[in-house]
């Protein structure tokens, strides 16, 4: 049986034929999505201001250069809550003797060592 015969019996009859071309097909849409998505992703890199052939080095150098990402050490204290003012320090104070909780003489003590710094 000669595969270029056209009397039947060819190598794309039937369903061959039928599954080569769904093939053909599917692979040149991906094709043609991958080029799609590619550029878009290019064109938005670039808009952006970073060379698009380096943007994840760029983006690491950056992320690793952040405040965010540095660690706290001694010298650089760990960002958190503000400090209070003394005159919110000394209200809480009162506020806790009023109550009872604490004594006349540890309240005292505390407010001494507020207003010593």
């Amino acid at each position: 049986m000669d595969p270029l015969d056209s009397t039947g019996g060819g190598l794309f009859d039937g369903a061959f034929g039928v599954f080569f071309a769904l093939f053909g097909i599917v692979f040149v849409a991906i094709l043609i999505f991958t080029v799609v998505v590619a550029v878009k992703r290019y064109s938005a890199v670039k808009r952006a201001g970073y060379d698009p052939l380096t943007v994840d080095a760029q983006l690491v150098t950056r992320a690793m250069d952040s405040e965010l990402l540095r660690p706290a050490d001694a010298a650089t204290p760990a960002a958190g809550p503000a400090p209070r003012t003394i005159e919110s320090r000394l209200a809480e104070l009162d506020d806790l003797f009023a109550r009872g909780v604490i004594s006349a003489d540890e309240r005292a003590a505390a407010r001494a060592d507020i207003l010593k710094g």
